[in-house]
C-alpha cells in the first residue's frame, strides 16, 4: 500500500475513557487506504467502535479522554494533520464534516427529510437556495434514495422507514462530500431487505469517498470490504487484505475467531 494512496493512518494509538485505569486501545497502528472499505471485526469489546470513534474525534462530546500517539488525516492538498491535535470547536466541525458518521441506529433529525440533507451545507455556509437544493437532490440521488423521496421532501424524516431512515442519515453525511465516512454497524438493527441496499450503497460509495465500517457479521465484511482489522481485547492482531485474513491468516488468534472457536 503506497503512502500516496493512503487516506488516514493510525501510528501507535493509545485511548482511555475517563476514570479508566488501563487504556481500552492500546498502541494501534493501521492505514485507510483512499477509495477503499475497511472492515473492523472482533468480539464485542474488544475496541472496534472505539477505534472508528476516535477517527473522527467524537469521543470529545464527552470530556475527560485520554489520547496517545497519533491519527493522521491526509488532506487533498498534499498536507497531513494529526486530528489529536486539534482543540478548537470550529476545527472539530471541520473534522466532521471531512470524517463522517453513521451510527448502528439511524439518526434522523426531527425535521423535514430536505432539512435533514441541508442542515449540515447551511452549517459549511452554504446559503443560496439553488445550490441547496442541488446538492440535497444529489445527495438523496447518491444514497439511492431520490426517487422514494423526492415527492416528500418537506415531511418529517421520522416518517420514513428504518432502512430509509439509515440512507437519509448516509446522505446527509455524503452531501457534504467527506473524504472518510465511518460506519458504525450500520445494518445490525435493519431488515435483510434494508441491509443488502445499504451494503450495496457503501460499496457504491467507495468511487467517491473511503469507507471504514465495524461490523459483527463476518459475511459482511468478507462480501464488502478490501481490507479487514482484526482486533481483540484492545489490541489489533492483524491487518491485511481481507481475502488473506479470511483464507490465510497469518495468526493463529484470527483463524479462530473466523472459524467460530470464541468469540
Amino acid at each position: 500500500m503506497s503512502t500516496q494512496n493512503i487516506v488516514m493512518e493510525v501510528n501507535d494509538f493509545s485511548f482511555t475513557y475517563p476514570g479508566a485505569e488501563k487504556p481500552s486501545l492500546k498502541k494501534i497502528t493501521m492505514p485507510v487506504e483512499a477509495n477503499k472499505i475497511t472492515a473492523m471485526i472482533g468480539p464485542s469489546g474488544c475496541g472496534k467502535s472505539t477505534l472508528l470513534r476516535a477517527m473522527n474525534r467524537i469521543h470529545d462530546l464527552y470530556p475527560g479522554n485520554k489520547y496517545e500517539g497519533e491519527i493522521k488525516l491526509h488532506h487533498d492538498d498534499g498536507s497531513v494533520e494529526n486530528i489529536l491535535k486539534i482543540k478548537k470547536e470550529n476545527d472539530f466541525i471541520r473534522l466532521r464534516q471531512q470524517v463522517g458518521m453513521i451510527f448502528q441506529k439511524p439518526t434522523p433529525f426531527p425535521m423535514s427529510i430536505f432539512d435533514n440533507v441541508a442542515y449540515g451545507l447551511r452549517l459549511a455556509g452554504i446559503k443560496n437556495k439553488t445550490e441547496l437544493e442541488d446538492r440535497v437532490e444529489s445527495a438523496l440521488k447518491g444514497a439511492a434514495i431520490w426517487e422514494e423521496t423526492k415527492d416528500r421532501l418537506n415531511e418529517s424524516a421520522l416518517g420514513m422507514s428504518g432502512g430509509q431512515q439509515q440512507r437519509l442519515c448516509i446522505a446527509r453525511a455524503v452531501a457534504l462530500k467527506p473524504r472518510i465516512l465511518l460506519f458504525d454497524e450500520p445494518t445490525s438493527a435493519l431488515d435483510p431487505i434494508s441491509t443488502s441496499a445499504i451494503e450495496e450503497l457503501i460499496a457504491e460509495l467507495k468511487s467517491e469517498v473511503s469507507v471504514v465500517i465495524v461490523t459483527h457479521n463476518m459475511q459482511q465484511a468478507s462480501r464488502l470490504s478490501d481490507y479487514t482489522a482484526f482486533m481483540y481485547l484492545g489490541e489489533l492482531i492483524e491487518f491485511d487484505e481481507t481475502e488473506k485474513i479470511f483464507l490465510s491468516p497469518a495468526q493463529k488468534l484470527t483463524e479462530d475467531y473466523i472459524t467460530g472457536r470464541f468469540g
